[in-house]
């Protein structure tokens, strides 16, 4: 597992979507630590175009044009995260660093 990496996961909690997609944003030492769990930034069919918010789609393994929002963080077990979707370019990673920039007022 890699930072930038996105997964589709199973009925997450306290979502009502039976799979929501994430992308994992927390740095590589702690994805590579025995710690249990990665934060992640969920994935929305719908978004605003704020600054928090990152588009992706097909090019980056969505079936349709999807927004991450880094906004709305949250903490996923590393056990949950399996349904591997893709990993996100250098570029697209960049603009997520941006946003989350933004969302945290760093």
């Amino acid at each position: 597992m890699t930072r930038g990496e996105l997964y589709r996961v199973y009925k997450p909690a306290g979502d009502h979507k039976e799979h929501r997609a994430f992308v994992v944003v927390s740095r590589q030492a702690l994805i590579d630590s025995r710690f249990s769990t990665v934060v992640c930034a969920p994935v929305f069919s719908s978004g605003e175009g704020l600054s928090t918010q990152v588009a992706i789609g097909p090019d980056e393994g969505m079936k349709h044009p999807s927004w991450i929002m880094c906004d709305n963080l949250v903490s996923l077990r590393k056990a949950d995260l399996t349904q591997y979707v893709s990993s996100l370019p250098a570029a697209k990673l960049a603009e997520v660093n941006r946003a989350l920039r933004m969302a945290l007022d760093l």
